[in-house]
C-alpha cells in the first residue's frame, strides 16, 4: 500500500511542546550557572537529558504520534518511548546540584518521599496499569486534555520509578546493589505481565482502533498481540542493559569505597565504612577524597 506522506506526518501540539522547551531552558541555565561556579555538570549527563527531551519530541510530534492514534502497536511504541526510554535518560541527566534550587522549596523537598523505592515503584505500576484499562485507555483516545494528562503522568511516574536506581536523591541504607537488581527485575516483570496479556488475550481489548487497523490492513488481534511482543522485546533488552549497568556501578562503587577507606587509613583519619559507601553512592567520592587529603 502506498500512503500519502501527509497521512504519517508529525502532529504539532504546542500545549505539549512548550513545557519541554521550558524544562530544557531551565536545565541549560542551571548547568551554565554551576559551570561558572566551578561545579560543571558532566557532559554525558547533559547529553542524556537532551536525549530524553528529544525522545519525548519524537514520541509525540513525529509520525509515531500520529500513527499511535490508529494502531495499538504504534501507541505502545509511543508509551515505551515516553515512560521507559525518555524518563531513564532524563533521570540519568540529573544531579544533586541541578535539583538544589527546586529542593530548596519546602513543598518540593517534602516530595522526596515519592522517590523512595517502596513508594515510587507502586505509584508507577498503578499509573501504568490504570491507563491500560480499556475504558480509560479509550477515554484518552483523541481527547486532548485526557491524552495530555496521560502523557504527563507517564513521564512523571516514569522518572520517579527510575529515581531510586539512577537518580541523585539519597536512598535508604538498605537499598544496596542487590536490592537495585531486584527492583529492576520487578519493574521489568510488571511490564511483562501486561505484555503477555496483550499477546495472548483472545479478545480485542481496544476496539476503538478498528478504523486505523482497517486502513493499515492489520487484524485487531494481530495488532494487539504485536504490541505485546514489542513491549516484551523492549523490556527484555532494556532490562538486560540496566542490570549490566547496576552490576558495573556496584563494582565501581565497591572499588572506590575501598580506595577511600585505604586512603583514610594511610592518612590516619577515621572513616566509617557506611559514610564512605554513602559518599560514593551519592557521587561525592571525589569530594570526600579532597577532605581526606586536607585540600
Amino acid at each position: 500500500m502506498t500512503l500519502p506522506f501527509a497521512h504519517v506526518a508529525g502532529v504539532l501540539a504546542p500545549v505539549e511542546l512548550l513545557p519541554l522547551l521550558l524544562v530544557g531552558g531551565l536545565y541549560a541555565k542551571r548547568a551554565s550557572t554551576l559551570a561558572a561556579k566551578g561545579r560543571p555538570v558532566a557532559l554525558w549527563r547533559q547529553l542524556c537529558f537532551a536525549a530524553g527531551l528529544l525522545t519525548i519530541v519524537v514520541a509525540l510530534f513525529s509520525p509515531v504520534g500520529h500513527i499511535a492514534e490508529e494502531l495499538v502497536i504504534a501507541h505502545m511504541v509511543e508509551h515505551l518511548l515516553l515512560g521507559d526510554v525518555a524518563t531513564l535518560l532524563l533521570v540519568l541527566g540529573l544531579t544533586g546540584p541541578l535539583l538544589q534550587p527546586i529542593l530548596a522549596i519546602p513543598v518540593f523537598d517534602k516530595l522526596r518521599l515519592l522517590a523512595h523505592p517502596l513508594v515510587a515503584f507502586p505509584l508507577w505500576a498503578i499509573n501504568f496499569y490504570v491507563w491500560h484499562i480499556p475504558a480509560l485507555y479509550e477515554a484518552a483516545y483523541g481527547t486532548a486534555a485526557a491524552h495530555l494528562l496521560e502523557h504527563s503522568l507517564f513521564v512523571f511516574f516514569g522518572c520517579l520509578m527510575w529515581m531510586p536506581v539512577f537518580g541523585p536523591l539519597p536512598t535508604p541504607r538498605w537499598f544496596t546493589a542487590a536490592w537495585k537488581v531486584g527492583y529492576v527485575i520487578a519493574v521489568r516483570f510488571a511490564g511483562a505481565i501486561l505484555g503477555n496479556v496483550l499477546m495472548w488475550s483472545g479478545s480485542v481489548l481496544y476496539p476503538i482502533y478498528a478504523p486505523g487497523e482497517r486502513y493499515w490492513g492489520i487484524a485487531p488481534i494481530a495488532d494487539q498481540s504485536t504490541a505485546g511482543v514489542v513491549m516484551m522485546v523492549e523490556g527484555t533488552f532494556l532490562g538486560l542493559g540496566l542490570l549490566a549497568w547496576v552490576f558495573f556501578e556496584a563494582s565501581r562503587e565497591g572499588i572506590e569505597k575501598q580506595r577511600l577507606l585505604d586512603l583514610a587509613h594511610e592518612r590516619g583519619v577515621e572513616l566509617d565504612a557506611a559514610r564512605a559507601q554513602r559518599a560514593v553512592a551519592a557521587g561525592h567520592g571525589e569530594r570526600l577524597e579532597k577532605q581526606l587529603l586536607g585540600e
